[in-house]
């Protein structure tokens, strides 16, 4: 069974799609592997310290449907709202319905002969003589359109909707591009059918399909995303080279992409190799229990790490984050505990929100563990507590970014992109912006308030080592000259540009 991929992979940045005929696809999933023997990654450090970055990027199980596969229209968005999730009982399904088919026609100009392609938001029908209004760019209309909808100038607003629509598209430049997703998170919020059109598009069916690999795509093609996860690895794989066993909690192991590469760093390291025990929490209502949940996830992990030869073992917690409990995680005596939060303490609410605080209420309970180590990636941008109009320019300036990277990796044409943008940041553009209170959950944080959120918890820095910045640092090159990784107050920042996107640090 072939596990790793070569460095070539590395260097055209190609994404595969992989079948494998001893586990059963009925769930959806295909796990596909490239050929019978197990190859090994060829290493471009000529460094003596021990290696804990693989150079060749993680491979996630990504899935190709023959109906996605054999769509006319390659931009069909194919939002569907047939999901048993309790958040979205409370919407009328027909009238959410209605709004993402008109998402779907304003982004792709779908029949605009006959049919008007404004949205109509609460009465006001942006198609009804629109002011003639001058500005120079999509941007500058956009951030106009976002201060009238602050002022609740909500005709003005509505004119100005009309005229994006015109001017921007998803299938150009980078800045049409974060636009044409921008003004219909604009148009959501004048409608209050963002937190409908959040849901939607997390549960649309099959599950299995386009959003799971446009997650591994973005994690693949987006080094800022990809690099943090390997920092965090690295990070672990050092605290954990002089102990017999080692147990893991995610709270967020989504496909457990990052333990893929985790393992195989493993399995090339010289010496001790522990016993690595991994509990994997992901809610029982998330996307992937329609394709077998953490069970599949889990015998994945383990089929891996017998074929590497690695003794292992997988604990499946399906709980809400908010409501683990020291019990369910089920912690020995003589085993080192790490915890690894990965993209996920963002979505908890904190002060800001309920007086309940569950982001820092989680951290306290961790540290109640007495972890050896408690690893922290996440995106460094202030979408939080920031009012609207800031958050607005902040969401802007960082996805800006993001679609730029893109671009450089995956090209203007390319497909996979196209659903990156449309399956994963849409949906996040769409709740930063349109919603409000408990209904928007991607409240992202800078790197100055995660330390301290971390501190108050009780949590001490730990630098992560020159070993792994340098392995890092060589690595991203090999994308493009514009990606750009740094150390700052212990934590790796990487980023596109000027422009710091994703951080990586360790606590104690």
């Amino acid at each position: 069974m072939s596990i790793l991929r070569s460095s070539a992979v590395l260097e055209s940045h190609e994404l595969y799609s992989m079948k494998d005929g001893n586990i059963d696809t009925s769930c959806g999933l295909s796990t596909s592997m490239f050929g019978s023997d197990v190859t090994s990654t060829s290493e471009s450090f000529t460094s003596d310290e021990p290696k804990y970055i693989l150079d060749s990027p993680s491979q996630e199980f990504v899935h190709t449907n023959p109906l996605v596969a054999s769509r006319k229209n390659a931009y069909e968005l194919d939002y569907v709202l047939d999901c048993q999730s309790p958040d979205i009982v409370e919407y009328d399904k027909d009238v959410v319905n209605l709004k993402l088919q008109e998402l779907e026609n304003v982004l792709l100009d779908v029949d605009s002969d006959d049919h008007d392609q404004s949205m109509e938001i609460d009465g006001y029908s942006s198609s009804a003589s629109i002011k003639e209004i001058s500005f120079s760019t999509p941007t500058n209309l956009l951030f106009e359109c976002a201060a009238a909808i602050n002022n609740r100038s909500w005709k003005e607003a509505s004119d100005m909707i009309d005229m994006l629509r015109q001017k921007v598209s998803i299938q150009g430049e980078p800045t049409d591009r974060i636009a044409a997703y921008m003004v219909e998170a604009l148009a959501a919020r004048m409608a209050t059918s963002g937190r409908g059109l959040y849901n939607a598009l997390k549960c649309k069916s099959p599950p299995s399909d386009d959003r799971l690999s446009a997650m591994q795509v973005l994690f693949e093609a987006c080094p800022c995303f990809r690099f943090g996860f390997m920092a965090a690895n690295g990070v672990i794989l050092e605290a954990c080279k002089d102990e017999n066993r080692v147990h893991i909690i995610d709270f967020d192991i989504n496909q457990g992409s990052q333990y893929y590469t985790l393992l195989q760093t493993l399995a090339k390291t010289s010496g001790n190799r522990p016993h690595v025990r991994l509990t994997g929490v992901d809610d029982p209502e998330s996307v992937q229990r329609g394709v077998g949940g953490l069970n599949i996830i889990g015998q994945r992990l383990e089929q891996l790490a017998q074929d590497l030869n690695l003794s292992f073992e997988f604990n499946a917690v399906a709980a809400e984050t908010a409501l683990v409990s020291p019990s369910l995680l089920r912690c020995e005596a003589g085993e080192a505990l790490v915890v690894n939060f990965a993209f996920q303490l963002h979505h908890l609410p904190d002060e800001s929100v309920s007086t309940v605080n569950m982001r820092d209420q989680l951290l306290r309970m961790v540290k109640s563990l007495e972890p050896k180590l408690v690893t922290l990636v996440e995106q460094d941008v202030n979408t939080n507590t920031a009012p609207f109009l800031t958050r607005f320019a902040e969401a802007y300036n960082y996805y800006s970014a993001v679609f730029a990277s893109l671009d450089a990796t995956l090209g203007r044409e390319n497909q996979d992109r196209i659903n990156v943008e449309k399956h994963c940041l849409a949906r996040d553009i769409i709740n930063v912006v349109a919603c409000e209170g408990e209904e928007r959950i991607e409240r992202y944080e800078v790197a100055g308030k995660w330390r301290a959120r971390m501190s108050m918890a009780g949590f001490r820095s730990c630098s992560i080592s020159e070993n792994v910045y340098d392995e890092i640092r060589s690595l991203i090159k090999q994308y493009s000259d514009q990606y750009k990784v740094k150390q700052e107050t212990g934590s790796l920042h990487f980023g596109w540009k000027d422009k710091m996107l994703i951080l990586s640090s360790a606590w104690k």
